[in-house]
């Protein structure tokens, strides 16, 4: 194998690792609570994609816990407040507000 063929290998296996990290693996998982939260498809990906990019595993675990009937993007940031993690209800707020607003990057047309 060339050192140019070795390069381009690592660089494709680095590619890979970086897009299949625990937390974007996760987006999905994220994506269906919210949807099964009450929040719309929009709201639901956008804030997906935000969430999982800015907490730990460990913070979305402690969303995935929350269960409770379909709500409004209002009530599911009341009770994201009753966890007690400052930077997850930081990134749920912002995030909320961002992607209902269609101010975030992540919020696609629809």
């Amino acid at each position: 194998m060339t050192v140019r063929a070795s390069a381009a290998a690592l660089a494709a296996l680095a590619i890979l690792v970086t897009a299949c990290t625990p937390a974007k693996l996760a987006e999905g998982r994220v994506r269906s609570a919210l949807l099964d939260a009450g929040l719309s498809e929009p709201n639901a990906a956008c804030m997906a994609e935000r969430m999982t990019d800015r907490l730990t595993l460990g913070q979305l675990r402690k969303l995935q816990a929350l269960q409770s009937p379909k709500r409004s993007i209002a009530d599911y940031v009341m009770t994201v407040r009753r966890v007690g993690d400052r930077e997850l209800i930081e990134v749920t707020v912002g995030s909320a507000l961002l992607c209902a607003s269609g101010l975030a990057p992540e919020r696609k047309p629809g």
